[in-house]
């Protein structure tokens, strides 16, 4: 309706059908290019289905680890398997009833460099061009990254994370296998927790990136809602095309790809050059010097 009247259009799908969720489909293919681009640098990017509906009452919260062994033909993408099988019990009651269901993902990305993204231009703040890029995701309302929403009600003794020595080198965000080019991001320092969720003050910090985008139920209901007629303006049920029961496992998909692209991004803000190998030797520079602090 808003679009129409912005728009000045009386048949509504001209809107609709442009605000559509297909258009993501090219977000995911641009998000593969950045991912291989990424892998690189040993960055890697999974997502997991945290909550849908009601169930669990709070996100799940899980290791990288757990969530690289879900699965592939995962129905929903969430590695706690008797959660799954709830919330896909759920969803078939809302089917029954023509209802939809929003719910929560997560993206992580392991392996990111300390220092993308700059503390000083709001513009160029890691955090707010990642907040960004999952809101424009459809149905997205509202984006936490680390245990923000939480945070937000805690004392500050029990929301920051401590930095301790490393002298052994690594850092729960580095790569450590021998198969890696870049074994160790950062290794004189070290957190214990990560709340902030892998950014501070607008900057990477080594430690695992993550961000969970919040959906709302998808509007098109098999059980419409009440609305009105535009030419009448007599109530009318809403109109119904088709419709999902819930769209939450495909948007964790589209923010790995959301967070992939603003990632490169950075990355090449950052390191720059005509080639890969240049970019590579940027980047082997840097780890060298930040290795030093």
């Amino acid at each position: 309706l808003a679009g129409g009247q912005k728009f000045g259009v009386r048949d509504l799908r001209n809107v609709l059908e442009r605000a559509s969720a297909r258009e993501t489909t090219s977000r995911v293919a641009v998000g593969a290019i950045a991912k291989q681009l990424l892998s690189e640098f040993g960055i890697e990017i999974r997502s997991h289905v945290t909550k849908l509906g009601s169930i669990p009452p709070e996100p799940a919260e899980l290791s990288w680890d757990k969530v690289t062994l879900i699965p592939p033909d995962s129905p929903l993408n969430c590695a706690d398997a008797e959660l799954q099988s709830q919330m896909i019990a759920l969803i078939d009651d809302a089917k029954d009833k023509g209802d939809t269901l929003g719910g929560v993902f997560e993206v992580i990305a392991k392996g990111a460099v300390t220092g993308l993204g700059s503390p000083f231009s709001w513009v160029e703040k890691l955090d707010g061009r990642i907040a960004q890029a999952f809101m424009s995701i459809h149905a997205v309302k509202a984006v936490e990254i680390g245990s923000g929403i939480r945070n937000a009600g805690k004392p500050g003794s029990e929301v920051h994370d401590e930095i301790f020595s490393n002298a052994e080198g690594g850092t729960g965000n580095a790569k450590t296998d021998s198969d890696s080019a870049f074994p160790v991001l950062n290794s004189a320092f070290r957190r214990r927790t990560n709340r902030a969720g892998g950014l501070e003050g607008g900057i990477t910090n080594g430690e695992e990136l993550r961000v969970r985008g919040y959906l709302k139920p998808i509007s098109t209901l098999k059980k419409p809602l009440q609305s009105v007629d535009i030419n009448s303006k007599q109530p009318s049920e809403a109109a119904y095309e088709r419709s999902d029961v819930t769209v939450v496992p495909a948007a964790g998909v589209i923010g790995e790809s959301m967070l992939a692209i603003v990632l490169a991004n950075s990355m090449r803000e950052k390191f720059g050059g005509d080639s890969i190998d240049e970019m590579k030797r940027n980047f082997t520079s840097y780890l060298a010097e930040i290795q030093k602090y």
